[in-house]
């Protein structure tokens, strides 16, 4: 089962991995027309209804696929395209369409909804809206809805019948009645309730798309607006790491990014960067004294924790530590000495953890040199843990404990320390837009692709001379200028 939310992302992971999706296209194409010849007797008429997206697109090729098969089967194949071709929406299904020209089929282009006119025909092929569309259908596709409905024919729907809500298995009052459905890849929430047959048709999408995190991922997290606040608690031994957290969840999208930090260092964690809220209290490190008001600032704001950088490991801390996340009842994201109190603290908290290899086996993990081969464990753990892990290695791998993903991007040069603080701060800023899984998945994959990027400019050889302030700058690029092209 997946969604059309995430299906789309699929299919851009997919392109990244070297299938793109007019290769996808041409094998949605080909099962439509599988899925008409099915139904359609030989000298049948078939109507194909198409919209001006990828599932017109696919639409448009099912009709090449018939019409080549029209001298044995005999088929009448008229392609009604809703509104002007000069505004279909993507490249390929342009170019689609423009193959149905030049290989002068039938085609019309249905530019008023007043003027609709739909064929007489024993098969239509219903291809308006596909997984991207949700609501009632507005003209001209509540018009064609209406005709097709009406006529006394068999429908066939391309991936969804048209008005169907992929992501939340609903279906449009005005939406399109399938007698058939040929869904792509596997089958979509809801689908199953419809009084119609549902075909999953293999288009060639690797699983290697939905196994490894890729920038169709980022979609799915990537903050539209700017919105949210970090709130990091941490520091006392260690400066450089709330900082770096902060500021990359600034860098993420939240508009304010606070620090609570010891009176200590306060003023040193101040001084890495201005953008930053430093708020301090009275001492060299947390102690059970400052949990009151840390929870008071966190649930009365409505802040993203980020609970652990710099921490350190005094029992105190420890111990506040505990008691906050007892306590605390938002989204956190919990990192560094921290993550060692999880395992026993019983919370309606929403968390996010990111251990490495030796706090993942702190918490109870498996002792792994390669994440990678002990995926099955690091999920068991979050199953049982209840909470989101995204366990840092050469190879990231994240668990809700049901899905599990793996995120191979990154370079060697970001062994270095600091890069996991970023990833913490990461995690928070794509957290308050997104599901916490898909937001780690997303915020690994950034993190990864910023040393990556970095290291194809500078920090000589695998990125060995990367420092993780210079990540700060790429992230952005990473979020907004990767993914859905």
């Amino acid at each position: 089962m997946i969604t059309g939310e995430r299906m789309a992302a699929v299919d851009e992971n997919a392109a990244a991995l070297g299938v793109p999706r007019k290769q996808l296209m041409e094998s949605s194409g080909a099962a439509v027309a599988r899925a008409v010849r099915e139904v359609a007797e030989p000298g049948s008429a078939v109507a194909i209804v198409a919209g001006r997206g990828n599932n017109g697109g696919d639409a448009f090729v099912a009709a090449r696929f018939l019409d080549d098969a029209g001298a044995a089967d005999g088929y009448d194949v008229t392609t009604l395209l809703l509104g002007p071709a000069e505004r279909i929406g993507t490249d390929i299904a342009r170019e689609n369409w423009a193959a149905l020209v030049d290989g002068d089929h039938d085609v019309r282009e249905a530019t008023d909804s007043r003027a609709f006119d739909l064929p007489d025909c024993d098969v239509i092929v219903d291809a308006m809206l596909g997984t991207g569309i949700t609501g009632e259908l507005r003209e001209p596709a509540a018009t064609a809805a209406r005709a097709i409905d009406d006529a006394d024919a068999t429908v066939v729907s391309v991936d969804v019948p048209s008005g169907f809500d992929a992501d939340e298995g609903t279906h449009a009052e005005n939406g399109v009645s399938a007698d058939r459905v040929v869904t792509f890849h596997d089958e979509k929430p809801g689908l199953a309730g419809l009084d119609a047959d549902v075909t999953v048709a293999d288009i060639g999408i690797p699983a290697a798309a939905e196994r490894f995190v890729g920038p169709g991922d980022l979609g799915l997290a990537r903050p539209a607006a700017r919105t949210g606040r970090a709130y990091v608690i941490g520091g006392g031994p260690y400066t450089g790491a709330p900082a770096l957290a902060a500021q990359a969840a600034l860098r993420s999208g939240m508009e304010l990014s606070f620090v609570a930090a010891p009176d200590a260092v306060a003023g040193e964690i101040q001084g890495y960067a201005e953008d930053l809220i430093v708020q301090p209290y009275e001492g060299e490190y947390l102690t059970t004294d400052e949990v009151e008001a840390l929870l008071a600032n966190a649930e009365g704001y409505d802040n993203v924790v980020v609970f652990g950088p710099g921490l350190g490991s005094a029992e105190e801390s420890l111990e506040a530590a505990r008691q906050f996340l007892e306590a605390y009842t938002g989204p956190a994201v919990v990192d560094a000495e921290a993550l060692a109190v999880v395992p026993e603290v019983d919370t309606e908290a929403t968390l996010v953890c990111t251990p490495n290899r030796g706090e993942l086996a702190t918490m109870g993990g498996p002792e792994a040199d390669d994440l990678r081969e002990a995926t099955d464990e690091i999920a068991s753990l979050a199953a049982d843990l209840g909470h989101v892990l995204l366990a840092k290695g050469v190879d990231d791998v994240i668990s809700d404990g049901e899905r599990t993903r793996v995120s191979r991007v990154g370079v060697p040069g970001m062994a270095v320390g600091g890069t996991g603080d970023l990833l913490a701060g990461i995690t928070a800023g794509l957290l308050e837009h997104a599901d916490p899984f898909e937001a780690a998945c997303a915020a690994a994959y950034a993190n990864g692709r910023a040393g990556e990027r970095l290291a194809e400019r500078s920090g000589g050889p695998d990125g060995l001379g990367i420092a993780a302030s210079d990540l700060l700058s790429e992230i952005p690029d990473v979020l907004w200028g990767e993914g859905d092209e």
